[in-house]
């Protein structure tokens, strides 16, 4: 049995009511990115151009300039970090296991290619980009098999917020089944996800605590799976101490999302927000499931997720109340 999704009335603008943004925060394109600032200090940048497999926000910082995702691949200068799962940049939004109008599935999650170079995976390409300049950037993303084939269009708005003891990275993907109807099959492999910073890895000696929304802390180390492994929470917070700061960073999912699974949180440093894993994921809240996320040809699903890159742990970080002014 199939989960279909009604349409979804968006409003235009994005997020409603809009969430309140300092005077100082901006956006400004550059190349192919767009970089967001905090005053003079550039807090991140969205790289869109026609290079990339997807988009992603890639530097992320907390306040005082500390990076809170890893560099790797995009900077391979960092001595020591660490060099796996290649198709993880940073921050972004995605799918392992998409179909559309029938036809196979296409894996959007990994950046596999054949012997001959050729990709084996599905792109995201940003073909419009419309940067206002207090802090927000609207692009409109074809979502294309390897042969070309578009299986469905998304209009991703991503919104910079500076809050007292952080930044809220919004992000407002609408997916709409304009090729027909869209199947968000049922894999462990998706879907908003980040990249920590390797000192905030709960998996390695010395690296970051894991904190859940409510209110349960994993202290580092940790082996894989991660207790809060597939299953339900409103946010996860990753937070430990980069380059002598203490610092976190959180992944929130809107309550009013109409597709809800568990989170792809491990060890390594991977924490994702996956809304279409059901049983065969093997996330155990989705236990007995069968029922793929399907949007109808015509009709749309909106999803809203956050970054939080903060100061502090969880608590000094004031993460359950950026919470609170995301969901608003």
């Amino acid at each position: 049995m199939r989960h279909l999704l009604a349409a979804v009335v968006i409003a235009s603008g994005g997020m409603s009511p809009p969430l309140a943004r300092a005077a100082d925060v901006t956006a400004a394109k550059d190349g192919d990115a767009v970089v967001f600032k905090v005053g003079n200090e550039v807090v991140g940048q969205y790289h869109a151009g026609p290079g990339v497999a997807k988009p992603y926000l890639w530097p992320v910082t907390a306040p005082g300039g500390v990076p809170v995702t890893r560099a790797w691949p995009m900077d391979k200068t960092v001595a020591g970090e660490t060099t796996d799962h290649v198709h993880q940049k940073s921050v972004w939004f995605c799918h392992g296991e998409v179909s559309a109008a029938g036809k196979k599935e296409v894996d959007f999650w990994s950046e596999t290619k054949d012997k001959d170079g050729r990709p084996r995976h599905g792109t995201i390409r940003v073909t419009g980009v419309e940067v206002k300049p207090d802090g927000e950037v609207v692009t409109a993303n074809e979502w294309l098999a390897p042969d070309g084939t578009k299986l469905l269009d998304e209009t991703r708005t991503v919104r910079l917020v500076a809050l007292p003891a952080g930044r809220l990275w919004v992000f407002d993907c609408v997916l709409k089944a304009t090729a027909g109807e869209v199947v968000f099959d049922d894999t462990k492999e998706g879907s908003f996800g980040i990249r920590v910073h390797d000192a905030l890895r709960p998996g390695a000696k010395g690296g970051g605590a894991v904190t859940t929304a409510d209110g349960k802390t994993i202290p580092a180390p940790v082996k894989d799976d991660l207790p809060v492994w597939g299953r339900p929470a409103d946010w996860i917070d990753y937070s430990g101490t980069v380059g002598g700061k203490p610092v976190g960073v959180a992944v929130f999912e809107h309550p009013e999302n109409a597709a809800r699974g568990g989170w792809h949180a491990r060890a390594y440093g991977l924490l994702a927000a996956n809304p279409f894993a059901r049983g065969k994921s093997g996330f155990p809240s989705q236990k007995g499931k069968a029922d793929p996320v399907t949007i109808p040809a015509g009709k749309e699903l909106r999803l809203r997720y956050a970054v939080y890159a903060h100061a502090g742990d969880a608590a000094a970080g004031k993460v359950a109340e950026a919470y609170a002014t995301f969901k608003r």
